[in-house]
C-alpha cells in the first residue's frame, strides 16, 4: 500500500469566505448557507463562487470540508415584503388583525407568512399565535409618496406636505382588521388622503371614496363584515367625510285656492280658485304648464330635508264680494339643495276683477278679462269672464286653462295624473266658475265645482284635499267662494337609500324596489 506524508499536505485557512476574494486550490473557508455555517476547501481557483446554495455544495469550485452546526434562528422584527429571509429567520406578521410570529423553513423573499388565518407553509412555521389587533405595528417608514397600500394590524404616518396621496384598503378583510392613518405633518388640510375601498364597503357604501381633508386628523378603521365594511372607531368626523348623494323622485303640489264671491242676479257669479303648483320629476311624467319634465332632488346622506306642505285658499265668506284666497306654497329645502317650490293657486275674481295669478291662476270674474295667468311649468291660467254678463271663468288646472264663462259659470281646468305611488292619480283640477242661470264643473282632480244663483241655488263645492284642487265660485248671500284643497309632497328614493327617519307622519308604501313618502302635512325627512 502506498504511504501518504500528510506534512506534505498543505491547506490555507482563509476565514469567511468573501464574495469580493480570489481563492486558489486548497484555500479553506467558512460559509453559511441555510443557517449552517460549514467549513469547504477551494478544488479550483475562483472569485465570487459561493461555496454553496440552499444546502447544494458549489462541486466545480468547493468541496466540503466539515459540515457545521445549524445556526440558531434569528429575530427579524416585523415581515417586510423586499426583505430576503433565510432559513430559521423569525418574524412578526399581522393576518386578519392578529399579530402572529412565525419561522421560516425555507428561503424566501415576497412570500407572506400567512393569508386569511392560513400558514404559507412551503416557507413557514407558526410559532406563536397573537391574540388580537389592540397592539398596531406602526411603521418606521414616513409615507411621503402619492399612493400607499395598506395592510391589516399595521399603523402608518402620513406626510402631504408635498402631495395628496390615495390610500388603497385591502382587497379582503376579516372582522376585527385593523388600520390607523395619522396626518403626521399635520398637512391634510392642504393634501388630503383619499380611501380606494378596493371593492369592499366602508360605513355602508361602495361609493365615492372618502376622502378626509383636515389638519392634525388620525384615522382608525376596523372592519366589520360585508354589510357595513369597514367603519372608522375614531375618525375625529362626525360624519362621512365626503358626501354621499342619491336622488328622489318627487310630486309636489301646492295648495288650491278658494273661489271669488259675485253680486248675483244679473251680474251673475265669481271665478273659481285655480289649482296649487304642480311639480313631478317621475319617470318623465309631465310637470304642469307647457309639458315640462322636472329634474329629480339629490339628497345628501345624514342631510334633513324640510317638506311644508301647502293649506288650501280659506272659504271666501258669501256676505261680501271679493276676491277668493290663495292657496300656500309647498316645498322641499335644505342644506346644499337649490329650493324646490310649487306655487299656490290664484284666487277667483268677483263682479269685473280679474282672477288672481298663481301656480294655476283663478278664474276672472264677470264681465272681467283676463283669468289670473298660471306660473311657468307649474299650472294654466284661469278662464276669462265674458261680456256681456255671464258667470264666472272656471279656475286653471295643471293640464289645461280653466274654461271662459258664457253663457254659465266656466269648468275647471283639468288637472294631472302621475303614478308616482305606483298607482294612478289625477290631482289639481281648477274650481269651476259660479253663474246665474248655471254653474262651472270642478277640473278632474280635486276641483271643486261653482254655485249657482237661480233657483236651486246651489253651494259652490270645496277642493278636494291633498290634491291641491281649486275651489269653486260663490255667489253674494248665497254661495260662498269655497276653500281650495291642501297640497301633498311625495318622495320616491331607492328602498336601498331609505332611512327610515321622518317627522310629519307620512305614509310609507313600497312599490318595486323603491320606498315611497306622500306627506299630506308638513314634516322632514333625513336622507
Amino acid at each position: 500500500m502506498a504511504t501518504v506524508d500528510l506534512g506534505k499536505i498543505s491547506f490555507t485557512q482563509k476565514g469567511t469566505w468573501n464574495s469580493g476574494t480570489a481563492y486558489v486550490s486548497k484555500d479553506v473557508v467558512q460559509y453559511t448557507d441555510d443557517n449552517e455555517t460549514s467549513s469547504y476547501v477551494a478544488v479550483a481557483s475562483s472569485t465570487n463562487q459561493a461555496p454553496s446554495t440552499n444546502g447544494t455544495v458549489n462541486t466545480s469550485y468547493w468541496a466540503l470540508f466539515a459540515k457545521g452546526a445549524t445556526v440558531g434562528s434569528t429575530n427579524e422584527g416585523v415581515w417586510d415584503i423586499a426583505t430576503a429571509y433565510q432559513k430559521n429567520a423569525v418574524v412578526q406578521y399581522t393576518d386578519s388583525g392578529t399579530v402572529s410570529t412565525f419561522l421560516a423553513v425555507a428561503d424566501s423573499t415576497g412570500e407572506t407568512p400567512s393569508t386569511g388565518g392560513t400558514v404559507n407553509s412551503s416557507y413557514w412555521q407558526l410559532i406563536a399565535k397573537g391574540t388580537d389587533s389592540a397592539g398596531l405595528s406602526w411603521q418606521s417608514t414616513i409615507v411621503t409618496g402619492t399612493t400607499l397600500t395598506a395592510l391589516a394590524g399595521n399603523g402608518y404616518w402620513i406626510d402631504t406636505s408635498s402631495n395628496a396621496c390615495t390610500v388603497t384598503l385591502p382587497a379582503s378583510a376579516s372582522v376585527g382588521d385593523t388600520i390607523e392613518f395619522v396626518d403626521y405633518a399635520r398637512t391634510w388640510g392642504t393634501n388630503s388622503i383619499t380611501i380606494n375601498q378596493n371593492s369592499l364597503n366602508f360605513q355602508g357604501q361602495t361609493s365615492p371614496n372618502p376622502e378626509y381633508n383636515t389638519f392634525g386628523q388620525s384615522v382608525r378603521i376596523v372592519y366589520s363584515g360585508a354589510t357595513q365594511g369597514w367603519i372608522p372607531t375614531s375618525d375625529d368626523d362626525v360624519t362621512y367625510e365626503t358626501a354621499v348623494f342619491y336622488n328622489a323622485e318627487y310630486l309636489l303640489i301646492a295648495g288650491g285656492a278658494s273661489g271669488g264671491v259675485g253680486i248675483g242676479g244679473n251680474r251673475e257669479g265669481a271665478g273659481g280658485g285655480g289649482a296649487g303648483g304642480y311639480r313631478n320629476s317621475y319617470a318623465s311624467e309631465t310637470s304642469g304648464r307647457n309639458s315640462s319634465t322636472e329634474t329629480p332632488a339629490n339628497l345628501q346622506q345624514g342631510t334633513t330635508y324640510t317638506i311644508t306642505v301647502g293649506g288650501g285658499g280659506a272659504t271666501k265668506s258669501s256676505a261680501s264680494v271679493g276676491n277668493g284666497n290663495d292657496g300656500d306654497d309647498s316645498s322641499i329645502s335644505g342644506s346644499g339643495l337649490v329650493t324646490i317650490t310649487s306655487i299656490g293657486g290664484g284666487g277667483g275674481g268677483e263682479d269685473d276683477v280679474n282672477g288672481n295669478v298663481g301656480g294655476s291662476g283663478g278664474g276672472a270674474g264677470p264681465q272681467a278679462s283676463p283669468g289670473g295667468s298660471g306660473t311657468a311649468n307649474q299650472g294654466f291660467d284661469g278662464g276669462d269672464g265674458v261680456t256681456p254678463s255671464a258667470g264666472g271663468g272656471g279656475g286653471g288646472g295643471a293640464s289645461a286653462n280653466g274654461a271662459a264663462s258664457p253663457p254659465y259659470g266656466g269648468a275647471g281646468g283639468n288637472g294631472l295624473s302621475s303614478s308616482i305611488t305606483g298607482s294612478a292619480v289625477t290631482r289639481a283640477g281648477g274650481g269651476g266658475g259660479s253663474g246665474h242661470a248655471g254653474n262651472g264643473a270642478g277640473g278632474s282632480g280635486g276641483g271643486g265645482a261653482g254655485g249657482q244663483n237661480q233657483s236651486p241655488a246651489l253651494n259652490a263645492i270645496a277642493g278636494s284635499t291633498n290634491t291641491g284642487g281649486g275651489g269653486g265660485g260663490g255667489v253674494l248671500n248665497i254661495s260662498a267662494g269655497a276653500a281650495g284643497g291642501s297640497g301633498v309632497v311625495i318622495l320616491r328614493v331607492a328602498t336601498s337609500n331609505y332611512s327610515g327617519t321622518t317627522t310629519g307622519s307620512p305614509t310609507v308604501s313600497v312599490s318595486g324596489s323603491d320606498t315611497i313618502l306622500t306627506y299630506t302635512g308638513s314634516g322632514s325627512y333625513t336622507a
